[in-house]
């Protein structure tokens, strides 16, 4: 997306990455990957018109990462659910949180995708406000789509955008947000905005106390993040470091800034005690809080502490201060997929073929261990210093979710959505082979399957458009992309009960050897020109220059209190064996062509297993088994 000539953009909502309009033909910041809002270097990329083969792409303005929850904006609590009992029953009591006031149904605008959608609301005099996309039974409020609170909101009648239309504003920590509802009568209008408003008196008269409300947009179960349900689980692993071997910032040195973002910034940095270089994020608590992405921020770090695999972005250290969360991240000197491809406009099928085989092999062993990926993309996907793959950014991840369980969650980057996410309906794995043919499209066609300016019109074209292909390429590469870009995700290639075998047993693969490409034996086509360690080619200069001082963090004990209390459990030592590693996992593979051997290359990762030290210095063995839905 990019700003009308002349105007200067907006920053980015959802994932917070902000971004400054520039020359066509000079990079333009964007994210790192890792971490929502972390910024280093991305080049443009004609977004107007799809290039034709072999044109040049003129710089226009980059792509922002949604994460909302059907349609839901910044600040909004709800819940997204697998489709387990066991789950269900925990995102929300069956019993009704209150005596109801006011229900029906309603219209409301997304905040992102500006249509209006209808819904089921029901009003608490509690002060909960929640959407479902049909009618609940009574007693029966699992689920909802939306939750909100009315205490302490204004609320406003408006005939704008459209007729009998009223406007719920708030207070969602330090941010003002705003809902928008509408319905087809003004007699309507005024029976929802009376009744809003006297639940809402009513709170404001009774005061904070036990059982009243938080405030609008705030999270209303506690006072931790607002996560998926079954995140929690892998958010129980560890408690705070108490013992000398402690990580902070004093143990490392900074060398050089390599991004900015919303959130913080990324610094090249090497520890002191080893002399290692890793790539940490260093984030401000208060905006991530500001910009509802705790959840997001810790998601991320707990898919990090468990998993390894060779073409997946290594976490070694996690931690937090008073003020911030650290990252302590494998630095990938490479640069992004996306800078590279801008450069050279397209790939040649091989090049093609070998991104993408490190990409399913990644992906087939994040799915394996009940973990979907949602977020791929050329900004996502890095080079290291030898030119493998490195897949970045875990923030959108969701976990528990293996063949036959799904989840409903409304998230990604536009031009990558699939037409599943797009069509309100639950989703499950394959929903990241749909992103793989999106990307390898890209890779090998130089311009996306779909795009329009307009995201409305290129919804649509994902939805009803055929995709179409160049007449260089192969059969069997149009074939895989034809496969990987089924618009019916229940045919789509990968979609069955073998996930990522099904892909890697394709024509478009015979010639990839999957025991020797995860031992990073087949060796890339293409090496970073990177003379050394420290060697930030592929960085923008304007970062790389600048100061790498940290502001002093506030001296608001409450606030610190509050920000303390959102990022529970967070931080970790990596001190596994490379014997743990994902490549032991798959060394048993033996030829290629044998469906039944072949099998085994994710069948060992199914249960994996991985040690790790927990946040109390202790040894902590992390099982990330398969789950099945009951």
């Amino acid at each position: 997306m990019r700003a009308p000539r002349g105007e200067e953009p907006r920053a980015m909502s959802g994932r917070g990455r902000g971004w400054r309009a520039r020359r066509r033909g000079t990079p333009i910041a964007a994210s790192y990957g890792h971490v929502p809002g972390v910024v280093v270097r991305r080049y443009l990329r004609n977004r107007h018109t799809l290039p034709r083969y072999g044109e040049t792409r003129a710089a226009t303005g980059n792509r922002k990462t949604w994460c909302v929850q059907h349609e839901l904006a910044v600040g909004v609590v709800c819940y997204q659910t697998a489709s387990s009992e066991v789950e269900a029953a925990r995102t929300m009591a069956e019993a009704a949180p209150g005596k109801i006031k006011k229900e029906g149904w309603l219209q409301k605008r997304g905040e992102h995708i500006r249509n209006w959608r209808d819904r089921y609301f029901i009003l608490f005099d509690n002060g909960d406000l929640v959407g479902f996309k049909t009618q609940p039974e009574r007693n029966n409020y699992r689920d909802p789509l939306n939750k909100f609170t009315v205490r302490d909101c204004q609320i406003m009648a408006v005939d704008k955008p459209r007729p009998y239309t009223f406007t719920i504003r708030g207070l969602q920590w330090t941010t003002v947000i705003e809902r928008n509802f509408s319905v087809e009568t003004e007699k309507e209008r005024e029976e929802w905005v009376a009744a809003i408003r006297s639940v809402s008196q009513q709170l404001s008269v009774g005061g904070a106390g036990a059982g009243v409300a938080p405030a609008f947009g705030a999270p209303a179960l506690g006072g931790g993040a607002p996560q998926d349900c079954d995140d929690n689980e892998m958010a129980q692993l560890g408690t705070s470091f108490r013992d000398p071997r402690r990580v902070t910032l004093e143990k490392f040195e900074f060398v050089k800034v390599l991004g900015k973002g919303t959130f913080g910034k990324v610094v090249l940095s090497r520890e002191k005690g080893t002399g290692k270089l890793y790539a940490m994020k260093i984030l401000r608590k208060n905006l991530i809080i500001q910009k509802d992405e705790v959840a997001h921020t810790i998601t991320e770090n707990q898919v990090l502490k468990n998993t390894k695999h060779p073409f997946l972005t290594a976490l070694r250290y996690s931690f937090q201060t008073a003020d911030r969360v650290c990252f302590v991240m494998e630095y990938a000197n490479g640069g992004e997929l996306f800078f590279h491809l801008s450069r050279e406009r397209s790939f040649s099928e091989e090049r093609t073929r070998f991104y993408g085989a490190e990409i399913v092999s990644a992906l087939g062993y994040l799915h394996a261990n009940g973990i979907i990926y949602r977020d791929l993309k050329l900004e996502n996907l890095l080079l290291d210093k030898d030119g493998h793959i490195k897949i970045a950014d875990f923030g959108l991840c969701k976990v528990n979710i293996t063949y036959g369980r799904t989840t409903k969650t409304f998230c990604g980057t536009p031009e990558y959505l699939a037409p599943e996410v797009l069509e309100d309906t639950d989703y499950g794995p394959a929903v990241d082979w749909w992103g793989v043919g999106v990307v390898m499209y890209e890779m090998a066609c130089g311009r996306l399957p779909f795009y329009n300016r307009d995201h409305e019109v290129l919804f649509s074209l994902i939805l009803s458009e055929e995709v179409r292909f160049p007449r260089a390429l192969s059969v069997a590469c149009r074939g895989l992309l034809a496969g990987l870009l089924t618009k019916e995700p229940a045919n789509r290639l990968g979609a069955g009960p073998d996930d990522a075998l099904e892909i890697m047993n394709h024509p478009f693969f015979a010639s990839i050897n999957w025991a020797d490409l995860v031992a990073k034996k087949i060796p890339p086509l293409f090496k970073p020109q990177v003379e050394s360690e420290t060697d930030t080619r592929y960085f923008d200069s304007e970062f790389t220059g600048e100061s790498v001082e940290l502001t002093p963090p506030d001296n608001d004990s409450s606030l610190a209190r509050i920000q303390e209390e959102q990022f529970p459990q967070f931080s970790y030592q990596d001190i596994c064996s490379s014997a743990h590693s994902a490549l032991s996992h798959h060394s048993a593979l033996g030829d290629k062509r044998q469906h039944t051997r072949a099998r085994r290359l994710f069948a060992g990762t199914s249960a994996l297993t991985t040690c790790s030290r927990g946040t109390d210095g202790r040894r902590v063995a992390i099982s990330t088994g398969r789950r099945h839905a009951s």
